[in-house]
């Protein structure tokens, strides 16, 4: 089935803020991952359509605590960049003051060094790009308040040299560009195309206003002059089905064409429209008119990306998909499978119409959740025999229904079908046991939605354990339903 670049994501589900480098015929491309780990999912292409996890860039405490972030926290907005061999990752922890730190590997499958940290650039959303005589210039969103111009009260776009080889700093930082006029500049990132350097931005905040800005000048550093037709591309206050349009990445094809990857939503339900699995990357290509970029959407996809998989825990590592809010990730369990723990372990969801089964021991005492954040979750948990649906929404916790659950064996299953409401979906509980399959509750979608909860992930599928006693869960399934 051929399908719309501007409505199908290439890389769909709660993978925001990409950015991406191409080295040779080969496309690397990196998202935020905020408060889960391993932090930064690091992806591989050939054509920019299709995209393979090799695996995440933080994968160790000494890069990324796991467990220490608060939702919506953590790591935001990296930049892959390549150079002379080197894969280069720069981003923003924000548990630690906003500081932008860097990571280089030789392999961007890993491993990734422990950061270089750059202290006194507060802030988020940092670029590295060099000049000609090989310095590196750092950019970002600044949110320090002596950088705005007096009686500002939007961040700005700030950049220093920094020597990447000795940690440092090269210069105190200084503002480059204050944005086109909009909301919320941000997310720069730098291209050199012939004599011109470009600057491309987000602006407009990251939800329904959101928009693509960009200038140019003759120098890396400024000064910086804005296109006239800024924004260059957004969706708002329009009635196509993808919003949020924004924070987006140039790259150069081999044949001298270039591309853009930016985030989108995909809203669903009654006014405000709900979006539940997150700021989704999408594709569209450039042309040049005039020297200014201009976005184009309507490239085709032959498919759909293929997010169905069963994992029987076979394997001693664990897929790069799996990743946690909490802590560290489990192991496997001495009967085979997964040997759960109080942390939760997750997977993102992927589809807006979907089926996840887990397979667990009916001794086991273990909870499936549909998380969004701490404070707004659906699950449904197996222990002594039984299941029981409960919900919280904010402070609010209760129980949804029960029932037994007879056998040695027990799926625990969720699916989001279609609303009965007015809410982007309905997710439905239920399981499989030695009485066959059994639905528990269905519940409102919405309230597990970005647009109740707020911040910046989408819906995780998780599994803990609920006791001190480690759970096995023999294996898990995930299917797409239907057409998105």
């Amino acid at each position: 089935m051929v399908r719309d670049a501007a409505t199908t994501p290439v890389i769909p589900g709660f993978f925001p803020d990409p950015s991406v480098c191409r080295v040779g015929e080969d496309y690397y491309l990196v998202n935020s991952s905020f408060e889960y780990a391993p932090g930064i999912p690091i992806w591989h292409s050939r054509d920019l359509r299709t995209w393979t996890q090799l695996g995440n860039v933080l994968t160790r405490d000494s890069q990324f605590p796991a467990g220490v972030s608060a939702a919506s926290r953590g790591i935001y907005a990296p930049t892959i960049r390549h150079r002379d061999g080197t894969f280069f990752v720069v981003g923003t922890n924000v548990e630690r003051g906003g500081e932008q730190f860097v990571v280089t590997a030789t392999d961007p499958a890993g491993p990734w060094s422990d950061p270089i940290v750059f202290p006194g650039l507060g802030g988020i959303d940092p670029d590295l790009a060099w000049d000609d005589d090989g310095t590196c210039f750092l950019t970002y969103c600044a949110l320090d308040e002596a950088l705005r111009p007096e009686g500002g009260s939007l961040p700005v776009i700030a950049q220093a040299r920094v020597d990447l080889d000795r940690g440092i700093l090269l210069e105190n930082p200084r503002v480059i560009w204050q944005g086109s006029g909009l909301a919320h500049p941000e997310g720069p990132h730098l291209y050199r195309r012939g004599p011109w350097w470009y600057l491309l931005t987000a602006e407009g905040g990251t939800e329904r206003g959101h928009a693509v800005c960009v200038a140019r000048s003759r120098a890396i550093d400024g000064p910086f002059e804005a296109a006239p037709a800024n924004p260059i591309f957004s969706r708002r206050s329009t009635g196509l089905p993808v919003q949020n349009t924004g924070h987006a990445d140039l790259v150069e094809r081999p044949d001298g064409s270039w591309a853009m990857v930016y985030l989108g939503v995909r809203p669903r339900g009654f006014t405000p429209g709900f979006h539940v699995v997150g700021r989704e990357t999408f594709l569209a290509r450039i042309a040049w008119i005039d020297d200014w970029p201009v976005v184009h959407t309507d490239d085709v996809l032959r498919d759909r990306a293929d997010t169905a998989f069963i994992d029987d825990f076979s394997s001693a590592q664990l897929h790069p998909r799996w990743v946690s809010p909490r802590g560290a990730l489990p192991g496997p369990h001495p009967d085979g499978g997964l040997a759960l723990g109080p942390h939760e372990i997750a997977v993102r969801v992927r589809d807006l119409r979907w089926r996840f089964e887990a397979r667990v021991d009916a001794s086991a005492a273990v909870s499936l959740r549909v998380r969004l954040d701490e404070q707004h979750w659906y699950e449904i948990s197996l222990e002594a025999g039984a299941v029981e649906v409960r919900a919280r929404i904010g402070p609010l916790e209760a129980s949804a229904g029960s029932g037994p659950a007879p056998g040695d064996v027990v799926t625990l299953v969720v699916e989001a079908v279609d609303a009965t409401h007015d809410g982007p979906d309905d997710l439905r509980f239920g399981l499989i046991d030695a009485d066959g399959e059994r639905w528990i509750a269905a519940l409102d979608g919405r309230y597990v939605s970005t647009e109740v909860a707020g911040g910046f992930t989408g819906r995780v599928l998780g599994l803990r354990a609920r006791g001190s006693t480690p759970a096995r869960v023999v294996s898990v399934r995930y299917l797409p339903l239907g057409e998105d």
